[in-house]
């Protein structure tokens, strides 16, 4: 069973060695830059900010969704119970 497994890693490495040596020498020349030419405001600054800093781009991402995610998810919760859907009981009302 060893060699079986030897025999595969080795015939996987074989294939897949030489499709990641041209990308190797070609990814240094790659710029991944985001285009902020027409872009005005918040969208601009955001887009700026992805372009001078990933890692900093990233944290403020990841702190800003949650709080996204609690402002709309209150807001939903405000309007279906204006429309009479009640979330916070659990009480089943068929009948």
């Amino acid at each position: 069973m060893r060699k079986i497994l030897k025999l595969l890693s080795r015939i996987a490495l074989l294939l897949l060695l030489p499709a990641g040596l041209p990308a190797a020498e070609s990814a240094t020349s790659i710029v991944i830059v985001a285009d902020s030419r027409k872009l005005t405001g918040l969208l601009a600054w955001w887009a700026n900010l992805y372009n001078q800093s990933h890692l900093q781009f990233a944290l403020l991402t990841v702190c800003v969704i949650p709080v996204v995610g609690v402002i709309l998810g209150a807001m939903a919760d405000f309007l279906m119970g204006k429309t009479g859907i009640d979330l916070k009981s659990r009480v089943l009302r068929e009948g």
